[in-house]
């Protein structure tokens, strides 16, 4: 049975977006690990006497500083897009949206790493004790591209889980060999059977394949 011409340029069509999503997805989650991990914030302080100052200190603070849960929730949202494939149906549907939420969690977290009021209520845990006690805690510099690139990427891994959770449907799935193995099972009698074979082709088309090689 020769499978029509328009569907296999169909399945070839959902094989490459499937993967032109996933590089989208390691892209977003790649950059949202990377940037997290970079000094965002450098501080200062200067313990002052009745004289003028009498010392300084000084340290730096890395996004996963500022907001513990940015690498956690890249993490889980790469381990979410590697379930997408593995899923159908309402299960993919389900597991896209955690991706985009966990995007938009990303790109939050970002946004809050960079409010005054985090920053202060940070430093003064990471900081020494001895150079707080009796010292002003000020920002000196801030690397504005790190939590913007985080911003980046987390607003992707949420674009991409609304796209997926939309044109899923169509991408072809990692367990359709497996599916097709189970549905042999049984009796059915002849109808049955055509209905297997026909659904063999598809499931072979949707992986890539040629069913008429």
């Amino acid at each position: 049975m020769t499978a029509p011409a328009p569907a296999r340029d169909q399945a070839r069509t959902a094989r490459r977006s499937l993967l032109v999503w996933l590089a989208a997805c390691a892209t977003g989650g790649g950059l949202a690990l990377l940037a997290a991990g970079r000094v965002w914030v450098a501080l200062g302080t200067v313990k002052g006497t009745a004289e003028g100052p009498a010392g300084a200190g000084s340290g730096s603070l890395t996004g996963n500083d500022l907001v513990a849960w940015l690498t956690p929730a890249a993490l889980a949202a790469l381990a979410a897009v590697l379930a997408v494939p593995a899923t159908r149906g309402a299960a993919r549907r389900v597991t896209s949206v955690v991706v985009a939420l966990l995007g938009v969690a990303v790109a939050a977290g970002a946004w809050d790493g960079t409010r005054e009021a985090t920053i202060l209520s940070v430093a003064a845990r990471h900081m020494t004790t001895a150079v707080t006690s009796s010292g002003h805690i000020s920002v000196e510099s801030r690397a504005w591209v790190w939590p913007l690139l985080t911003v980046v990427g987390g607003l992707v891994l949420a674009g991409a889980g609304v796209a997926a959770a939309i044109l899923s449907a169509r991408w072809p799935g990692m367990s359709s060999r497996y599916e097709r193995g189970a549905g042999h099972t049984g009796t059915g009698g002849g109808t049955a059977r055509v209905k297997d074979a026909d659904r063999a082709m598809w499931d072979a088309i949707d992986e890539g394949e040629d069913p008429t090689a």
